[in-house]
């Protein structure tokens, strides 16, 4: 099913009018009363320093708040907590999980999803989800084309940029073909992560994107059109890769990897999945202060991350609580922050309370910071099987 934007507003409608119970918890204040005293071991990718830096944050905060005894478990891949709850439910595990909350989305949540693996639904149920943004951001309903159907709960918000330092290049390539273009006529000079990694598996989404006849085919799994939906994308790529920093023979193994090299000074142009990437760079010395992002002029790629509560977890009240705050102004806004992540909001502020208000009002402007005009066109994500075909593909073509 091809989910446009009215189908996404439709859903948004349908959320906001059928609000849902989760089993087992008859009231909020229940809830905050089961959750008191609890652990929550939070199963999420750690591979980021600021990212960490908000979850230990959070982690006071709820400790604070709430009493509860929030613990990161730092991840390489969000698939090795997913593939740690199939292993319990296979062993007949079914309470006392060992992760009771997963930072979440794309071909993860589909897996655990249609595996029957998630406890809900229960987003709807969490006080501060009348405050998401459903109608503007379609994207906190249904991820990468899959209705989320209260099973997660949006946390953050993603968009593909481009990043690069203005007082080295002066004119950034503004479309895909423009970016081979760009590279053959100055080799060395751009890469993208390994495609193990997310950020190098979206590089190849968002070119695919743009190189596609019909996009709209991108909104349905993969299936006996692949290859030559494809075709397009390895032609390009097989044109780029030579021109690639280190001749595409070696890729950094990650986004901050990646920004170290621009930083350097050894290449001129990265990706990033966050529009505040050079205004954060620059507020925490990682960048110079010339550093700026664009988008492309087609679009580019959006979405929103979740956490989600495994089917088992030992404590889904306590999990539930976190899952709330992550949503609430206050963590919003220091999302938002530049000087923290500098993430979009899920929420519509305008419909907060003055009191959550302040809290975006306190927010001072910074240097490199991209007005939403300036992001240009958000696209949908393509079906979760895009992106695990494409880099089972690239493993295959390239590295074996």
């Amino acid at each position: 099913m091809i989910l446009d934007r009215r189908t996404f507003l439709a859903l948004a409608a349908a959320a906001a009018a059928s609000p849902v119970r989760a089993q087992g918890l008859a009231s909020w204040s229940d809830t905050l009363a089961q959750a008191r005293g609890k652990p929550v071991f939070f199963n999420a990718w750690g591979g980021d320093e600021r990212t960490n830096a908000f979850v230990e944050w959070t982690a006071a905060r709820v400790r604070a708040e709430f009493g509860i005894d929030l613990r990161h478990v730092k991840l390489r891949d969000t698939a090795e907590a997913v593939q740690r709850v199939i292993a319990e439910k296979a062993a007949g595990r079914d309470a006392g999980g060992a992760v009771d909350l997963i930072w979440i989305n794309g071909p993860n949540f589909l897996a655990m999803k249609e595996r029957g693996l998630l406890f809900g639904p229960f987003a709807q149920t969490l006080p501060n989800f009348r405050y998401v943004d459903t109608a503007a951001k379609p994207s906190t309903i249904v991820d990468f084309t899959v209705p989320v159907e209260g099973y997660a709960a949006p946390w953050r918000m993603a968009q593909i940029v481009y990043v690069y330092d203005s007082a080295r290049l002066a004119n950034p390539p503004r479309s895909i073909p423009a970016l081979r273009d760009w590279a053959l006529a100055n080799p060395g000079r751009t890469t993208h992560p390994a495609v193990r990694n997310f950020l190098g598996a979206t590089f190849l989404k968002q070119a695919l994107f743009e190189l596609v006849p019909d996009p709209s085919v991108l909104q349905r799994a993969a299936g006996g059109d692949y290859e030559a939906t494809v075709a397009p994308l390895w032609r390009w790529y097989d044109a780029l890769r030579p021109a690639l920093w280190r001749q595409g023979r070696q890729f950094p193994d990650s986004g901050p990897a990646q920004r170290q090299l621009l930083n350097d000074g050894e290449i001129d142009l990265m990706v990033s999945f966050n529009p505040a990437e050079a205004a954060v760079s620059i507020a925490n010395e990682l960048l110079p202060k010339t550093a700026r992002v664009y988008t492309m002029a087609a679009g580019t790629i959006g979405n929103t991350s979740f956490v989600a509560i495994p089917y088992n977890a030992a404590n889904r009240a306590a999990a539930m609580v976190v899952s709330d705050f992550l949503m609430g102004p206050e963590a919003q806004a220091r999302m938002s922050d530049p000087r923290q992540l500098g993430n979009p909001s899920v929420l519509d502020i305008a419909r907060l309370p003055e009191d959550g208000r302040r809290f975006f009002a306190a927010i001072p402007p910074i240097a490199g910071m991209p007005a939403p005009a300036e992001l240009g066109r958000v696209l949908p994500e393509p079906h979760p099987s895009w992106m695990t075909r494409i880099a089972a593909d690239w493993e295959r073509r390239y590295t074996g």
